[in-house]
């Protein structure tokens, strides 16, 4: 099943180091992000757990004898392991019967219970995270500018080879990273987002654990999650929401639960709070930023158009945010960097993005759509940059990552502004 029009993805070179080094990887994510021919790629035989063939016969094989179908030339792929649980030990133990290194691919889109698991697999099988294509793996970044570039102190000015717009911004957003929706017309490829959220709550949420829940407050969650994307809105904040736009009353106690889950389906991204070494008197903030895992989720979630967007610009500004912290935070792991956000609940001080090295180095980011917004936000950097009292605690980088721009420039106060079509690893 390998594809010869297979478009290279970011974490084909993580798999290939990660298979050199474990004995099985597991790449998880959500579903139609490209998992299974990504790890097709990387396999030279499969079994795929959940064809429908035969009244499911791979399933049910699975289910009696799990060590027969691991038998195959490796490494072999094992898609969607997580229908029949004890895969995960059979590998394991297959995998702890020699040294070799390689033998086996996992995917997965959700992380199941722990009950039918009985090993971590802890240096066994090591796990891998995919996510959507990022505006470099879909060919609409040119790529002059590289994330790992500007922390070893290497740029130069740049023009981007085709200019941003408004109208491709919106049309980024709303179609979304799926690898499905590319060639499509852009009609047909905003369809893409509306059946994943159709799925999710017809099927991969009712079926995830056997527990029959309610669509429409998961439904509803959701949509309050949409609202509410790249902020820091609280637990109480969102119950409050579901109930004043939705009508929905949802337990803060139930909230946990299905945020879990969401989070075991790889819907939902934490980007969590980052801590610097800042003066004593700074009270930062602790909780983590929700996102769904791609912009174009909330656009479907919530019903809107390409032109409601363009007339609501405030939110688009959220959506575009979380754009670049999907970009961002693939660009990130690739090079093994960690992203973070920062809020000063002192004064009220924010910073969208925070990029961490394995070094320890950081670069702080803010995310703005046009060059109007520029200047504002360098100022905000260099506050940000000025509040620490020691140069060792200084961010290393200070980053503008716009929208609607066509240059990549360094400003005489030292920050960068870096057009979102212009960036890569």
């Amino acid at each position: 099943m390998k594809k010869s029009s297979y478009m290279p993805r970011l974490i084909d070179n993580v798999v290939e180091r990660r298979l050199s080094v474990f004995g099985a990887v597991c790449i998880e994510g959500p579903k139609w992000c490209g998992k299974t021919w990504t790890s097709l790629e990387h396999s030279n035989s499969s079994y795929f757990v959940g064809d429908p063939d035969n009244n499911f016969r791979n399933r049910l094989l699975a289910e009696i004898n799990p060590s027969k179908i691991l038998i195959g030339k490796y490494p072999r792929l094992i898609d969607e392991w997580q229908e029949v649980p004890s895969l995960w030990d059979a590998v394991r133990f297959e995998v702890d019967k020699t040294s070799e290194k390689g033998k086996f691919i996992l995917t997965g889109s959700s992380t199941p219970p722990t009950k039918g698991v009985l090993h971590s697999g802890a240096g066994r099988i090591d796990k891998i995270r995919m996510r959507p294509m990022t505006l470099f793996e879909s060919n609409e970044s040119c790529g002059s500018v590289s994330l790992s570039a500007l922390f070893n102190k290497e740029f130069k000015t740049e023009i981007a080879k085709e200019k941003n717009d408004l109208e491709k911004l919106i049309h980024y957003v709303v179609r979304g990273g799926w690898p499905g929706s590319l060639n499509l017309e852009k009609e047909d490829s905003y369809l893409i987002p509306k059946s994943y959220i159709n799925s999710l709550l017809t099927d991969e949420v009712l079926s995830f654990d056997g527990i029959k829940r309610s669509t429409s407050k998961i439904r509803a969650l959701l949509r309050s999650l949409a609202r509410n994307e790249s902020t820091l809105a609280s637990n109480r904040t969102i119950v409050k929401d579901i109930k004043e736009m939705d009508d929905e009353s949802v337990s803060t106690e139930s909230l946990r639960t299905y945020v879990d889950i969401l989070e075991r389906m790889f819907i939902l991204e934490n980007q969590n709070s980052f801590a610097p070494n800042i003066k004593s008197k700074a009270r930062v903030a602790k909780s983590a930023k929700r996102h769904l895992v791609d912009p174009s989720l909330a656009v479907a979630l919530l019903n809107l158009t390409p032109k409601m967007l363009y007339e609501n610009l405030d939110y688009f500004g959220f959506l575009f945010e979380s754009l670049v912290y999907r970009d961002l935070n693939i660009y990130s792991e690739v090079n093994d960097y960690k992203t973070f956000h920062f809020r000063n609940l002192s004064n009220n001080e924010e910073i969208d993005i925070i990029v961490q090295t394995k070094e320890g180095d950081y670069g702080a980011f803010e995310v703005k759509l046009g060059l109007n917004q520029i200047d504002e936000a360098a100022k905000g950097l260099i506050g940000f940059k000025n509040s620490f009292e020691n140069q060792k605690d200084k961010p290393k980088i200070l980053g503008i990552i716009c929208g609607v721009c066509d240059i990549a420039y360094k400003r005489e106060d030292g920050v960068f502004v870096i057009p979102i079509n212009m960036l890569k690893p």
